[in-house]
């Protein structure tokens, strides 16, 4: 039987460094586990903690690149690791890069945007500094 695996697909356009995927993902494994997700899937929650707004994140047929995020636990094997990570590559058209060239794809104008960071934010930290703080804070604000 072929089974879909459940992953997240998400422009990286819209992100600064994978670091801002493992922020999300942590956080929504961690409101999982304590039984407070503002949404209804873990897949989702990533989403929304990536987002500033969820109405302005998310792939689009113009998208030419999307970062897939698979999330796994201690209890799955390796091999139905590796028949997830097969079964998305073989849904996906296009070439797999290493995760360390994600700033490549980045579009900063776009993150300085959607994130509201300012130029006097970025001038006592990163950007990136900017949007983790932005997503982490984002709730009790």
């Amino acid at each position: 039987m072929h089974r879909l695996f459940r992953s997240l697909k998400y422009p990286p356009s819209q992100l600064v460094d994978s670091f801002q995927v493992l922020v999300a993902a942590n956080k929504a494994v961690h409101l999982q586990k304590i039984g407070k997700m503002k949404t209804r899937s873990l897949y989702s929650e990533i989403i929304f903690n990536l987002s500033p707004k969820i109405t302005r994140f998310g792939i689009s047929d113009a998208d030419d690149s999307v970062l897939v995020v698979l999330v796994t636990t201690t209890t799955d094997d390796d091999d139905e690791r590796s028949r997830a990570v097969a079964d998305i590559v073989e849904r996906v058209d296009g070439r797999q890069v290493p995760v360390a060239e994600l700033p490549t794809l980045s579009d900063f104008t776009q993150i300085r945007k959607l994130y509201k960071v300012t130029p006097q934010e970025e001038k006592i930290g990163s950007l990136l500094d900017s949007v983790v703080c932005k997503m982490a804070t984002k709730d009790v604000m």
